[in-house]
């Protein structure tokens, strides 16, 4: 037999979970703040709409996330077994499910076009670098800052060997670049990482609904959540907070998912 929480140990629990799922959809604010400062100086000429998935990829995958992940939870924690297997309401989470994946798989050409951007760089030269104040120019913060250049960081650039990202007035030092690429490419890793784990997770709900379970998808899963918590700590040293802080969250988040899968093959499995 499964043991039953207390009933407020199972409401602290949800209101704790709905908490972390509320903190998500806020990220999606915050994100688009951000983007839209950083789209107008990498993008300083204007955005078009293809370009929009390059220069808001992260507010599109974290809508996305957001998406797929309320029907994990309908799935593992909301919906009874029953229900879920009627075809209206399999139907209806099928599209649903084929709009995020769509607009996440989305998200990760526009990480990966970021990525590229990045290296599309060229040496620039200036006889006197504080001349530059405010003509417009702007310097490298993390891969979505670059705020103007001022008489701090002309100093810090003055004697470096600067180079200019191609058609844009940003500005940075070898280093610089060399560390935004980096973080550009753990954004590339982490999205291909999250589509991973929930490949498995379809799996694992799939299996669940037919009695079955496989025991190799915790151990792919604990192999994928432990690169996603080392793009996590990156980003909490290298990157920018919000980077770090929406990483750690979603981590939460999927833990409450991994809790809600645990329980339900539980409460399914046969009693003793």
């Amino acid at each position: 037999m499964t043991a039953t929480k207390p009933l407020y140990l199972d409401l602290i629990f949800r209101s704790f979970k709905y908490t972390i799922y509320t903190v998500l959809a806020l990220n999606i604010l915050l994100f688009f703040r951000e983007e839209s400062l950083a789209t107008a100086q990498t993008f300083s000429q204007g955005i078009n709409l293809e370009q929009i998935i390059h220069g808001f990829a992260a507010t599109i995958d974290t809508a996305a996330w957001l998406i797929l992940l309320l029907i994990f939870e309908l799935e593992t924690a909301v919906l009874d077994d029953a229900t879920l297997r009627k075809p209206r309401v399999q139907g209806g989470l099928v599209c649903l499910r084929l709009f995020s994946y769509g607009l996440i798989i989305y998200a990760l050409y526009g990480y990966f076009s970021k990525m590229l951007m990045t290296y599309n760089v060229e040496p620039f030269a200036a006889a006197d670098l504080c001349a530059l104040l405010g003509q417009g120019y702007t310097t490298i913060l993390t891969l979505d800052e670059y705020p103007f250049l001022d008489t701090q960081s002309c100093a810090r650039l003055a004697d470096q060997t600067l180079f200019q990202l191609n058609g844009q007035k940003i500005l940075g030092s070898l280093t610089d670049w060399v560390g935004i690429q980096w973080l550009a490419w753990v954004e590339v890793i982490n999205s291909i990482t999250w589509l991973a784990v929930v490949v498995i997770l379809e799996v694992d709900v799939w299996l669940q609904l037919r009695g079955r379970t496989v025991y190799l998808s915790k151990i792919i899963k604990a192999v994928l959540y432990s690169i996603l918590l080392a793009t996590a700590t990156y980003w909490g040293f290298l990157g920018d907070f919000l980077d770090f802080w929406d990483a750690f969250v979603w981590l939460v988040a999927f833990v409450f998912i991994e809790m809600n899968l645990f329980q339900w093959q539980a409460e399914t499995s046969p009693s003793l």
